[in-house]
């Protein structure tokens, strides 16, 4: 494949300096030839997950946010506060790309079969430093698309579909027969959704709105519990029971949703309890965090009994726990049904300058649902 390709191109990159500032700019950095085993992609889709933001905003408070630089080069400065700088301590002064995963074409190959055969192909690709105009990476770093997928549909294959179907697998690995998801109207959750939908899997999804709710309807929701109504608590009680689900994944991580679905867990467990019990259901309940949505203290009341578990769920450890082959299938299966099952929705399409915009950082940077940003770096 012949193309022309620039010695340098943009990246957008992060900065926490020691005085308490954060500085988002974009920078010119060497496009580097692909070595025997890698491929060069030209980036033309990349999303901004929630993922993206903590390293992207690096703690700082987006309210002090100022623009300035020029329009070729914008620079965003925002103040990080104290109690949030001691916490950046590893990476204070240090100029980081961003971007977890895209999706492009591959424009150059290494000399190696696997390389060649990626050469011209539509890939997804989960690599780090994405916001950029070109990256070069390894090829196991890269899941190619079927004929007739675009960068723009193939630039989530990782990070959600692997992610719930991570949850699917985790919840059979562990022994459980049903789940419970929060902030389960997002790509993710629909995702989850659709999974479950699939293969018979019982779902209670947790959201904060109707609009959240009739989301999910739409697409085959039995069990949607609105925890801005007065009747939460009974009504995800009445989902537990109707499910079984001892298990749950929280994108919030702060504040109190965690202890309410234990709390929940065990009033269902004990309805079906055959014997009281001083130390509560004899069922094991366990919740995973796995976000940080909602950034206050998560705060536990212990009335849920003693046979539970809370901990944090993360993708990459999921992945290196079930190995490569069990992996492998799961990518696959994401390539195969990437228009379907896994098809991810935007919001709006910017350039790097335009996700350096203070309008543009308003709108994803409140990562809600249904206002999801896709940079184009080469917009």
């Amino acid at each position: 494949m012949t193309t022309s390709i620039p010695d340098t191109a943009l990246q957008l990159r992060s900065m926490v300096t020691k005085a308490g500032e954060l500085q988002l700019s974009l920078e010119s950095v060497p496009v580097k030839a692909p070595g025997e085993n890698e491929v060069l992609v030209r980036v033309e889709a990349s999303p901004i997950n929630p993922s993206d933001l903590g390293l992207l905003f690096g703690g700082a408070d987006m309210s002090t946010a100022v623009a300035g630089g020029t329009a070729d080069r914008p620079v965003i400065t925002a103040k990080v506060p104290e109690v949030m700088l001691r916490a950046m301590g590893g990476r204070i002064d240090e100029s980081m790309p961003v971007g977890n995963e895209g999706g492009g074409v591959v424009v150059q190959a290494g000399s190696s079969a696997a390389a060649q055969a990626l050469l011209g192909k539509t890939v997804g690709v989960l690599g780090g430093a994405m916001y950029s105009q070109y990256r070069t990476l390894h090829v196991n770093q890269c899941l190619a698309l079927p004929e007739g997928t675009t960068p723009a549909e193939g630039a989530s294959c990782f990070v959600n579909p692997l992610t719930a179907l991570g949850m699917v697998e985790t919840m059979r690995l562990e022994g459980h027969t049903a789940l419970v998801h929060t902030a389960a109207a997002s790509n993710l959750g629909q995702m989850l959704q659709k999974i479950c939908n699939n293969e018979g899997v019982k779902l209670v999804n947790i959201v904060r709105n109707q609009s959240q709710v009739d989301i999910l309807k739409a697409i085959g929701a039995e069990y949607v519990c609105n925890s801005s109504l007065p009747t939460f608590m009974d009504d995800l009680t009445d989902a537990l029971v109707a499910t079984g689900a001892t298990i749950a994944f929280d994108a919030t991580g702060g504040g109190n949703l965690a202890s309410q679905i234990l709390t929940c867990m065990e009033v269902a467990a004990n309805k079906t309890a055959k014997e009281f019990s001083r130390y509560g259901s004899t069922v094991f309940k366990q919740v995973y965090i796995y976000g940080g949505l909602e950034r206050s203290t998560t705060t536990l009341s212990r009335n849920f009994g003693m046979s539970w578990a809370l901990g944090g769920w993360l993708l990459t450890p999921f992945l290196a726990k079930i190995g490569a082959e069990a992996a492998e299938k799961l990518r696959q299966k994401v390539a195969a049904e990437i228009k379907t099952t896994f098809a991810s929705s935007y919001t709006k399409t910017v350039s790097l300058r335009e996700a350096l915009s203070l309008d543009a950082i308003k709108v994803y940077g409140k990562q809600a649902t249904g206002e999801k940003y896709l940079i184009n770096p080469n917009q």
